[in-house]
């Protein structure tokens, strides 16, 4: 099977040619024909966090969210309140990386609860991924609630920019900042060691939530692949992660029993 000599796109994944010689998904040759300017979008990146001065930063209480806070507030020295929207299932450990990442920084620290049990039961019954719908979800709830409190600046933990621009324009005139954007592995985790977080013990690569363990499981019995394997290519294409642990990745997932008992339980659906 022809793998993609610059990213992990295989023959299952996406489509390859051959260019000179060299086996080439067509996501890598876009990359290629219109490669982004790094230092343009983090000089970007910079400007636009100059003018910023409070910021609603989306906290999940996983890794990247965890970097994306000590940075706003660290770094740009913004007024921040960080938000957390809890669907249900959230691993409790997040939560008490939230509190305590959250204290450690001396910021306000806000959960907002929502029921994302239609998203969820769909996903598992059809073997499909939730994370789309629940990220726009999530992103439409948080905008809503910058937009009431004032706030211009919604923050997320995103490492890949949007094109060539590390923000983008929501309705009502909030703007969405990716504040990790182009910013390597290696270089989050000697940010989460400075700060008191704490790593939960969760299938698949997710820091904070239950569900995905048991929908990739689903979507790998049902497709032979792991639906974060475009994302998780994207971020070899831009250097941003290792081959080797980008594969380690995108592996069906071990899902713990009581885990899968839990999510299932929770959903009401049958395993069987």
């Amino acid at each position: 099977m022809l793998t993609c000599s610059l990213c992990i796109h295989n023959e299952k994944t996406a489509k390859i040619d051959i260019i000179d010689g060299k086996p080439l998904c067509r996501e890598c040759q876009v990359y290629l024909k219109h490669k982004p300017n790094r230092e343009r979008i983090r000089k970007e990146l910079d400007d636009v966090m100059k003018k910023a001065e409070r910021a609603v930063v989306a906290f999940s209480g996983g890794k990247d969210s965890t970097v994306a806070l000590y940075l706003a507030v660290e770094k740009y020295h913004l007024d921040v309140e960080a938000v957390m929207v809890d669907h249900g299932f959230m691993v409790e450990k997040a939560i008490e990386n939230a509190k305590r990442v959250a204290r450690y920084l001396n910021i306000p620290f806000r959960i907002l609860r929502y029921d994302y049990l239609d998203i969820f039961k769909k996903a598992l019954l059809k073997g499909q991924s939730p994370c789309r719908a629940c990220s726009r979800r999530t992103m439409e709830r948080l905008r809503k609630y910058a937009l009431k409190n004032g706030y211009k600046y919604l923050i997320t933990g995103h490492e890949l920019p949007f094109g060539h621009h590390p923000y983008r324009l929501m309705s009502g005139g909030i703007l969405q900042v990716r504040l990790l954007s182009l910013m390597s592995e290696e270089e989050r985790f000697k940010i989460l060691k400075k700060l008191p977080f704490e790593f939960p013990s969760l299938a698949g690569y997710t820091t904070n939530c239950l569900i995905l363990g048991p929908a990739l499981e689903k979507y790998w019995e049902k497709h032979g692949f792991s639906f974060e394997h475009r994302r998780i290519a994207a971020l070899v294409r831009y250097g941003l992660i290792d081959r080797g642990k980008a594969l380690e990745k995108v592996r069906k997932p071990e899902v713990p029993e009581s885990i899968r008992r839990k999510v299932y339980e929770k959903l009401g659906i049958n395993e069987k």
